[in-house]
């Protein structure tokens, strides 16, 4: 099939799903069905996975796809597509050696003339003593110095210039590493292209396609902002993204939806077979493997009389060149050493796999007609064993080699994609030729273009961020955007606004003075929708004021959590303690400690707030100690509050008004056997 034959499409990407690593794209395609029903829709990016392509047809009932195969063009590039990045980096860094150059010129011209000294002619032994003429000195002196300040003036301008270039050239560079990777980076440009057959009811009618497909190199964190005014039930918190892909391709007016599952998790599900007992089973599926055609042997009878190819100084054909070793049909694994090879294809029975890495004999010299059996069919039997060499001296004899598999072989699916079969020709062993083998389908320049995309993935994440796959937990969700985004194709983060959560917001005061005495103020978040919030940054606005940006932790659908913004320098706390001991009893056997607490708040803020103040009481697993609390503070709600409490934690919650103070005191004793006091020791705390 060549590629003038067949219709063009032209797709426009139309939607994307950015998972936890990797995402899925969605392009659409439109035109007319030609008679022969096959289309060519190009524009797919280098970087996809050939497996992941789907299709299905829009719009069309009569219209249906029976194939879908992804196909690589080479092409030369237009003259209109030309990197300016590039040819002003050439520029640039031409500039910089001929500036380098000049300015290098001019300090040797510096040397040279800092140089010049005046040298006495040299004094004979009878000669008389001369006058030294010092005018000359001087005027030599003067030239010099005249002339350094002008080589010095131009030398200034020289560096000036050399560093403005110099930092052109860095910003041209900067610019280059970080543009994106759309655009082809080698003289020829390689395009992919997905080649669909369309069979359609009636003459030529119009149809449109959806294409779908997996790339490596996008990632994406959840980040938040949030909105409260003071005195409100409410709040306002906008659900944002930073995206970063490396996919090849730029995301332009695409829609976005951010998934925190994992692409590349398996999601088939288990079948479990019947199990029948009696002669009458199921019959198989068909496994698309026919008897090879007769006469096979005879095809190359006149290539081989013509004799041997003229010998070319070449190295060794690679490995897998046209068709790579694949394991057996059969279910039962070989044992054993490795017979002389005859590598399986269509029309064959495969041979036995290698094991322990040994290296299979040689194969027969061309032409040669295989000793093995035959099937039916007259198709032969390739890997037949040949004759085994002696064992050397000291070394145990081999096993013998694995009996002959019995029933029809078993292809794998990449013998069963004619397609991708091809033909191995007359140069081929004598096993091999006239049969069909599947290619290695390696493609290095798309393993390239993959291996660059993945780059994306070790991007160092922005204050607070988290990723998604950790947050989600054993939960996945996903998130779709209010409006279409554009992504270039650059490997750096990108903020897409994803739209609004509604949320309930009360803002309270939490103090722990035992600890430090110290108000904090917190925001209390509530999440009354279906959707998790996932762990990310948030940026606080309080009164239209940018307040901090703290982390936000994950919040499940309606559970409450709460986020600290600081200290709160409007409310002062002051914490007392009094401790005593004494003794009980009618022999005074049991250590009475006698804790008091005392706590004053004062508010000194324009409005009332909520106050929550948190101590602590001993906890114990002794029966023999008591501990007996004196006080109104209460034990938390571990079900109902958006913390998590330690054993023996007691809350005091009140509400101060504007200017008020409260003084709340408390207190516990602690009953102690006199055999298990402890001497000495901090009894405070």
């Amino acid at each position: 099939m060549r590629a003038e034959s067949v219709q063009r499409w032209g797709s426009t990407l139309d939607s994307v799903v950015v998972y936890a690593q990797g995402a899925l794209c969605t392009r659409l395609a439109r035109g007319g069905v030609p008679s022969d029903g096959r289309v060519r829709v190009t524009g797919l990016p280098r970087s996809m996975d050939p497996g992941s392509l789907r299709v299905q047809v829009l719009g069309a009932p009569g219209v249906r796809v029976t194939e879908a195969r992804v196909e690589v063009e080479a092409e030369l590039p237009g003259t209109d597509v030309l990197d300016t990045l590039r040819s002003e980096y050439e520029r640039l860094s031409d500039a910089l050696a001929a500036a380098q150059g000049r300015r290098d010129r001019q300090v040797s011209l510096i040397e040279e003339v800092r140089a010049l000294h005046p040298v006495p002619p040299a004094r004979k032994r009878d000669d008389p003593h001369r006058r030294t003429p010092a005018d000359a000195w001087l005027e030599l002196a003067d030239f010099v110095d005249e002339r350094l300040t002008g080589l010095h003036t131009r030398l200034v301008e020289l560096e000036e210039a050399l560093r403005s270039v110099e930092h052109e050239l860095s910003v041209v560079t900067d610019r280059m590493e970080r543009a994106s990777t759309d655009a082809p980076s080698a003289h020829v440009e390689t395009t992919v292209c997905a080649v669909l057959t369309l069979v359609g009811t009636g003459d030529t009618v119009g149809a449109e396609v959806e294409l779908e497909y997996g790339v490596p190199g996008a990632v994406w964190v959840p980040a938040y902002r949030l909105t409260h005014r003071q005195g409100d039930g409410g709040g306002r918190l906008v659900l944002r993204a930073s995206v970063a892909q490396r996919t090849g391709e730029d995301w332009t007016g695409v829609r976005i939806a951010l998934a925190t599952a994992d692409l590349r998790r398996r999601t088939g599900m288990p079948r479990l077979r019947s199990v029948r007992i009696g002669r009458r089973q199921p019959a198989p599926a068909p496994s698309g493997w026919r008897e090879p055609p007769a006469g096979l042997v005879g095809l190359f009878s006149g290539y081989d009389a013509a004799g041997p190819a003229p010998a070319r100084a070449s190295s060794p054909a690679a490995a897998g060149s046209a068709g790579f070793f694949v394991g057996s049909m059969s279910d039962e694994p070989a044992s054993g050493p490795v017979p002389a090879p005859a590598p399986q294809g269509y029309g064959g029975p495969p041979p036995p796999p290698a094991f322990g890495g040994q290296v299979p004999a040689p194969a027969p010299p061309t032409g040669a007609r295989p000793r093995g059996r035959t099937r039916s069919g007259g198709g032969p039997l390739a890997g037949a064993p040949a004759a085994a060499a002696p064992p050397a001296p000291g070394m145990a004899p081999p096993p013998p080699p694995p009996p002959p598999v019995e029933g029809p072989p078993k292809p794998t699916d990449a013998e069963l994609d004619y397609a991708a079969l091809t033909l191995a020709g007359p140069g081929e062993e004598g096993a091999r030729r006239g049969r069909l083998f599947p290619g290695s389908g390696f493609d290095p320049v798309a393993a390239e273009y993959r291996r660059r995309a993945e780059v994306a993935a070790a991007l160092p994440l922005p204050g607070h961020a988290v990723r998604p796959r950790e947050s989600a937990g054993s939960f996945d969700h996903r998130f779709d955007a209010a409006a279409r985004a554009d992504i270039p194709s650059d490997g750096t983060w990108h903020t897409v606004t994803v739209g609004e959560i509604p949320v309930g917001l009360r803002t309270e005061y939490l103090c722990v003075p035992s600890v430090e005495q110290v108000m904090y103020a917190t925001l209390v978040l509530s999440n009354a929708t279906e959707q998790a919030l996932l762990a990310g940054p948030v940026e606080v606005t309080v009164d239209d004021e940018f307040l901090l940006t703290t982390a936000l932790p994950t919040l499940a659908p309606g559970g409450v959590r709460r986020v600290g913004l600081g200290p709160a320098e409007g409310i002062r706390v002051t914490r007392r303690t009094n401790l005593h001991e004494s003794t009980s009893g009618l022999r005074n056997n049991t250590t009475v400690l006698d804790h008091r607490v005392h706590v004053e708040l004062a508010n000194r803020l324009s409005g009332s707030v909520t106050v929550e103040v948190r101590e602590r009481v001993p906890v114990t697993s002794e029966p023999d100690v008591r501990i007996e609390e004196r006080a109104d503070w209460t034990a938390p709600d571990e079900t109902a509050g958006p913390d998590r409490h330690a054993p023996g934690t007691r809350i005091w919650r009140l509400d101060l008004p504007a200017g008020g103070t409260a003084a709340l005191d408390g207190g516990y004793e602690i009953r102690i056997p006199a055999g298990k006091a402890l001497a000495d020791g901090n009894r405070r705390s």
